[in-house]
């Protein structure tokens, strides 16, 4: 890496989400401009967000907009390096 390049934060948000509001919460997210990747998943997830910004602040907005969203019950954030 050149010194003064800006490497982009990759990170996954694990959401549970209340029962039947799966598919209109995934649709939700694929409107933010900063989630690149939405799967509704089986098992103790059910979906799973890819987030590509460009600071950790832009990534705390994000989460912060996610939780904010009726139907999310719990999310775990994953910051990749």
């Amino acid at each position: 890496m050149i010194s003064g390049d800006i490497v982009p934060i990759t990170a996954y948000i694990l959401l549970n989400i209340r029962t039947g509001k799966e598919y209109e919460i995934a649709d939700k997210l694929k409107n933010i401009e900063s989630i690149k990747e939405v799967t509704i998943t089986y098992g103790l997830w059910d979906i799973v967000a890819k987030i590509e910004v460009g600071s950790m602040s832009e990534l705390d907005k994000i989460v912060f907009t996610i939780r904010s969203i009726e139907g999310v019950e719990q999310t775990a954030t994953l910051v990749g390096i």
